[in-house]
């Protein structure tokens, strides 16, 4: 069912359910309207715990309960089912999953032939660029990448494929003369100094941003909104919006922006950018997001403390020390919650000792209120205990991206090949920081993983480190009330209770009990009381 406003006379049903006015007949336009959901089991993570109604005022929860259920002007009978609060994705590109779920299927490659070939019959169904995104190479039989001549004889207009990091991107030679990246760092040349067509860093990210500020304003409006549909599909009820202008250009957040209240999940948005005056003006209390501090391990970008294990180097850092203690500060001072990307431990050392410098130099009045903003690190892959204790020491909050773990963190795979067993396996600690008291949402990082977040529970129930799993309830909650709580919602998300948004999602297994969780999805999801998702 396509998401938006029910109509206030209409009637929907499939078997065993039913939408269903109230006594006296349709209410009033305009008046507030009561609907009244009933289900077997409303799980609100909050006290009570549960219920088997619940009573939502327009686009709040107004109650939940047992027994005799209250009058309403509209009854929503969802027999069978459970009802728990919608799942906040705190790491989501909405333009950039809109376009991996139109284009080819590049995950399913095992081969740099079938890349190639997958994208050649992509290119022959577009008239102008096309950029692609998802491939991983470390998944494939034999992991070497296609030349830029294979790439050439896909397409003769510009082709880009994107790793699926986002921080590695293949290019034909069109896409690299037409986008003007011929020259800058990241662009990669052989012994002859020609362009292989890899390309990454600053290359990586203008190569991007010329395919994206190509695209039509409706365009870009069309891969967000394709991009929340399939969130509210998923149960997902909030998601982070991470805008990158650095990849995407501004015009891409600007467009969110003007259609933002129509999308059919509440989208809060993070700018990737140091202009503070730039986020203000738009009136957002937050600043930064995936501002990358480093690359990815993927792409061999991600900065560490010792070199990676399968090639040279330590991988980059992208700002300067003193450049980002005075973004910090300045950010601080400004009133915004602050939030960067740093995979790498030499990324995440930068992070805290520039946060620790900024801290030390406030006066006892803004100390106290620096634990309140929860500043944010986005990823926080490779932290040691002391970096650990550290953050838990600023107050920092952490969002993390459970299916990196699922993707990559097994024996053998990506995490392994590019730091050793050592290193991967102390990756991802997502129980220790909990334990250290650790304000921790989780997210998708979408399309880098899939907008998923039965995905993500299972990847927290079965961590490649026994001792870092989490228990359904707690996983649960991290996709919940932590995100929740990431983007200081928590007032309003993350439970069922009086007074909060009425965000939910109903599912004919319940999500608290399921043997697994693999493969659930919602029969009906509701956003700020808005049923946007119907199955």
């Amino acid at each position: 069912m396509p998401w938006g406003w029910p109509s206030l006379s209409a009637s929907v049903s499939w078997p065993g359910r039913c939408w269903s006015a109230g006594p006296g007949g349709p209410p009033i336009i305009g008046a507030s309207m009561r609907t009244l959901y009933r289900a077997t089991r409303v799980a609100t993570l909050t006290h009570p715990g549960e219920g088997e109604w619940m009573l939502v005022d327009e686009r709040h929860v107004e109650r939940v309960g047992t027994g005799e259920p209250p009058a309403a002007d509209r009854v929503v009978d969802l027999p069978g089912t459970t009802i728990i609060p919608g799942f906040i994705d705190a790491h989501v590109h909405l333009t950039g999953t809109g376009i991996d779920r139109s284009g080819p299927p590049l995950a399913a490659c095992r081969s740099p032939e079938a890349l190639v070939a997958t994208v050649a019959r992509a290119a022959a169904q577009r008239k102008g660029a096309l950029l692609c995104h998802g491939f991983d190479e470390t998944a494939w039989d034999r992991p070497t990448l296609p030349t830029i001549g294979d790439l050439d004889r896909a397409s003769a207009r510009p082709l880009i494929v994107v790793r699926a990091d986002g921080h590695v991107s293949l290019a034909n030679s069109p896409a690299l003369a037409k986008s003007g990246v011929l020259g800058m760092r990241g662009v990669e040349t052989g012994d002859g100094g020609d362009p292989t067509g890899v390309v990454r860093q600053e290359a990586n990210w203008a190569l991007q941003r010329w395919f994206h500020e190509g695209l039509s304003d409706r365009e870009v409006q069309d891969y967000q909104l394709q991009a929340a549909a399939l969130a509210a599909a998923r149960g997902i009820t909030c998601v982070h919006e991470m805008a990158i202008p650095n990849s995407r250009g501004p015009r891409d957040f600007e467009v969110l922006m003007t259609h933002r209240d129509r999308l059919p999940v509440d989208a809060v948005p993070y700018v990737a950018s140091m202009d503070i005056p730039f986020v203000i003006d738009f009136g957002l209390p937050r600043i930064g997001g995936d501002l990358s501090l480093d690359g990815s391990l993927g792409a061999r970008t991600a900065w560490l403390s010792r070199a990676y294990v399968d090639g040279e180097g330590r991988g980059v850092g992208y700002v300067e020390g003193d450049d980002l203690v005075e973004f910090f500060h300045n950010a601080h001072l400004a009133g915004l919650q602050v939030a960067v990307h740093a995979i790498g431990d030499a990324a995440i050392e930068q992070v805290l000792a520039s946060w620790e410098r900024v801290y030390s130099a406030l006066d006892s009045r803004s100390r106290r209120h620096f634990r309140a903003r929860r500043h944010r690190v986005e990823h926080f892959e490779m932290p040691s205990p002391d970096l650990v204790e550290r953050a838990g020491m600023l107050g920092l909050a952490i969002s993390i991206q459970p299916a990196f773990d699922s993707t990559w963190g097994s024996p053998g795979g990506l995490y392994e090949q590019r730091l050793g067993e050592d290193r991967a396996a102390a990756m991802n600690p997502f129980r220790t920081l909990l334990q250290r008291g650790i304000v921790v949402g989780a997210g998708s990082d979408s399309p880098v993983t899939p907008l998923d977040p039965m995905g993500g529970i299972e990847a927290l129930e079965n961590h490649h480190d026994p001792a870092e799993r989490l228990t359904r309830e707690e996983a649960i909650r991290l996709f919940t009330l932590g995100s929740a709580m990431l983007a200081h919602l928590d007032e309003k998300k993350g439970r069922l209770e009086p007074g909060a948004h009425a965000d939910f999602a109903a599912y004919e297994q319940d999500p608290t009990t399921a043997p697994s969780v693999r493969g659930l999805e919602p029969v009906l999801t509701v956003s700020l009381g808005r049923e946007v998702f119907a199955r």
